[in-house]
């Protein structure tokens, strides 16, 4: 068998391995998180935690593909590991941009979340003033 399809083998399955594995990790513990930052609104939280991670596998899943096609032809197992390493390090840089990107975007909203219950006052107001006349 030819070396240079041994090493896409390797490279797509250890590819999608690790895609699953991060999006599973993300999904599980990202889902308490979106729980707080939409307010408790649970069934909204696990549809955008659905929609989070069909867009990460998407987005990872299309740049392994595309990132699939090699420099040349491999003619021995020193070149398996050379290609390899590179191709999986950048894969696992995309994964762990990805990941950074989904977790500021997520901060940001709950950011947003806690200004505005900061903005609304304690208690009800409990009166009402009359404008003063002349004043």
């Amino acid at each position: 068998m030819d070396l240079t399809v041994v090493a896409y083998v390797v490279y797509l399955v250890v590819s999608i391995g690790l895609t699953i594995w991060v999006a599973r990790t993300l999904s599980r513990n990202g889902r308490v998180f979106l729980s707080d930052v939409l307010h408790g609104n649970e069934k909204l939280a696990d549809a955008v935690n659905h929609l989070l991670v069909v867009g990460f596998y998407l987005v990872n899943l299309g740049f392994v593909a595309l990132y699939l096609s090699g420099d040349g032809t491999i003619d021995n197992a020193r070149g398996i590991f050379e290609a390899l390493s590179t191709k999986l390090g950048v894969v696992l840089l995309v994964l762990g941009v990805m990941h950074l990107g989904n977790v500021y975007v997520l901060n940001k909203i709950r950011r947003r979340g806690v200004m505005e219950r900061e903005q609304r006052p304690p208690v009800p107001p409990q009166g009402w003033a009359a404008p003063v006349a002349g004043a």
